[in-house]
């Protein structure tokens, strides 16, 4: 478990927090929650990991209904305080047993699981009777059509799960509706850079640690609520009631973005060491963002624009539209490979991304909402009228 860090300092010269052991510790935190299994409406491990990497850091948790778990670091503003909402989602991707035929698995999809990436994969069916570890099955390259001709890849209604056991040891073992992860070692390429499963969305869960971990030396006015959400893969469940439970008066959305690599255009996307992203378009409150890049300017941290015409696509667009209506941000870290095994994450942009919003939280006045504009200039003169 992490210590508490107390001797963050200010730089004048370069205006940033230095600790020489938390990029470490971060990046301990981050392999250890990625290596957790927890796909959509499964979540429970993650939960009670983050419970207990947590309770040093906040002042008290909930659990909502629909299995989000919240955690509240008190601010030290005057009664009744503002409510700021960091959600960043705990589920990953993963595949579900819908037959069984001869001992071999059909499988369904849970989240958007790319067959591209299945192939001659190791997995490990969590069934009810314990897990067990399988493969993904492929015919040999001399007798199908797979890696040539009109089908390139196969079809997920096409892949097989082969566990090494008889028909009648899998028929005792296995049920319909048994979950499968596939397994992932992680790759440190150096001390920076690593990949491996379910950095989408866990880089994002680790970046908002690393907040609550530089909030123990700063003073902050509102109250935070870190919120690990469930079920976004699925159709953002977890935000949708972990909003209405909240209730915040502004959200802070974190989840990862596309990097640059070969095949994405270089000209749209960052490097995973640049960043974080901050969305810009309808999803999310123009001053909100535009505050966020004049503090970031202020202290020396690079917000990367990243445009986002209509629906994100994250918890943010069911925060916004919550109750009201929240003002909300979001704040993507540049991941590689996502939607595979090998999703590669810079561990310092991580860090960089949770420096970032505790710099925010804490330089929130009590009284922000007062001189908040609400709707466009536009529309606000038109108001007046």
């Amino acid at each position: 478990m992490w210590g508490v860090h107390q001797n963050f300092k200010i730089l004048e010269d370069e205006k940033v927090w230095q600790n020489p052991m938390e990029t470490q510790n971060l990046k301990t935190h981050l392999i250890e929650l990625s290596q957790l299994t927890g796909p959509s409406g499964h979540e429970k491990a993650i939960r009670e990991y983050l419970r207990q990497q947590w309770q040093p850091l906040v002042d008290e948790f909930s659990t909502d209904k629909m299995g989000s778990l919240i955690a509240i670091k008190r601010g030290n503003g005057p009664e009744p305080r503002q409510r700021i909402m960091l959600a960043a989602h705990m589920d990953e991707i993963g595949l579900m047993v819908n037959d069984i035929t001869d001992g071999y698995l059909r499988v369904v999809r849970v989240g958007g699981t790319d067959t591209r990436t299945l192939l001659a994969k190791s997995v490990t069916v969590h069934a009810y009777t314990g897990d067990i570890k399988g493969t993904v099955a492929i015919p040999p390259p001399h007798i199908t059509n797979y890696t040539g001709g009109t089908k390139k890849y196969p079809e997920l209604s096409d892949i097989w799960i082969d566990l090494g056991l008889s028909a009648e040891e899998v028929a005792q073992r296995v049920r319909i509706g048994d979950l499968i992860t596939l397994d992932a070692p992680v790759i440190e390429f150096n001390d920076d850079v690593i990949a491996t499963k379910a950095m989408d969305d866990r880089a994002s869960v680790a970046a908002v640690t690393a907040c609550l971990h530089y909030l123990q030396s700063r003073h902050h006015a509102w109250d935070v609520y870190a919120v690990a959400t469930v079920q976004e893969e699925v159709g953002l469940v977890g935000a949708r009631s972990a909003a209405y439970e909240v209730h915040p008066h502004l959200a802070i959305a974190i989840d990862v973005g596309f990097a640059s690599q070969h095949g994405v255009s270089g000209d749209t996307h960052p490097e995973i060491t640049e960043g974080p992203q901050i969305g810009i378009g309808p999803n999310f409150h123009e001053q909100l963002r535009q505050d966020m890049m004049n503090l970031a300017e202020s202290i020396n941290i690079k917000l990367l624009p990243e445009p986002t015409p209509s629906r994100s696509g994250t918890d943010a667009w069911e925060i916004q539209i919550s109750h009201e209506g929240i003002p909300t941000a979001l704040l993507s870290i540049p991941c590689r490979n996502m939607h595979t095994t090998v999703e590669t994450v810079s561990v310092k942009t991580v860090q960089r991304t949770g420096r970032f919003m505790a710099e925010f939280i804490s330089s929130l006045p009590p009284d922000y909402l007062d001189r908040f504009n609400w709707l466009d200039d536009d529309e606000a003169d038109e108001d007046e009228k």
